[in-house]
């Protein structure tokens, strides 16, 4: 089965509930992605954490990473 084809099968399954009911759906994916993107940044600030405890940070002005990027 296509993805294309998966998601025609969840919009016309959609489309069979009652309007309060869709509403609540889209309620309910809205935090659901909401929180993947708070999971998600939450990743990237312990990532990004852990590089500069480990020394992997380069800091400096924006000439000095220029420089440092063309060598």
């Amino acid at each position: 089965m296509t993805q294309a084809s998966k998601f025609e099968q969840v919009l016309e399954s959609v489309e069979t509930l009652s309007i309060e009911e869709q509403e609540a759906l889209i309620d309910l994916v809205q935090r659901r992605l909401a929180e993947q993107r708070r999971s998600e940044i939450a990743a990237n600030i312990a990532q990004a954490q852990a590089e500069y405890q480990a020394g992997k940070v380069f800091r400096g002005t924006v000439e000095q990473i220029i420089a440092e990027l063309r060598q």
